[in-house]
């Protein structure tokens, strides 16, 4: 996976905007207005993605590529190093993972907007 891979990926999830909102550099990706996952532009390749904090362990203790959120809660989050030790279907299930924390978290209000959202793309 490149950034650009990521981004393509990122993007075509239902709901999700894109944004530089802390700097020139720093590309965030939100649900319905909540981060999911974010990476910075010019520096080497690396994810941040919101996990599970029991998995955010076991990932970090099972690949060195894993550590703790950089600049995140250390307990939710994970900064993920794009170095070739991890596939990209791994790398596409923990978006996915981050992605769906975040839906179950939006107000009821925002997961109908969603709802809406997929419904109206589903028609397309």
């Amino acid at each position: 996976m490149n950034i650009e891979e990521f981004r393509d990926y990122c993007i075509t999830k239902p709901g999700v905007t894109e944004s530089f909102p802390f700097d020139e550099t720093t590309l965030v990706f939100k649900v319905m207005g909540k981060m999911f996952a974010l990476t910075d532009t010019e520096d080497d390749f690396a994810i941040n993605l919101k996990c599970d904090p029991e998995r955010a362990v076991s990932l970090r203790a099972q690949y060195p590529a894993v550590i703790p959120g950089y600049h995140m809660n250390k307990l939710h989050w994970n900064t993920i190093r794009i170095d070739g030790s991890m596939n990209d279907d791994f790398l596409y299930e923990l978006v996915n993972h981050s992605y769906d924390l975040i839906v179950k978290s939006l107000t009821k209000a925002k997961k109908e907007e969603l709802k809406e959202i997929i419904s109206n793309e589903e028609k397309q």
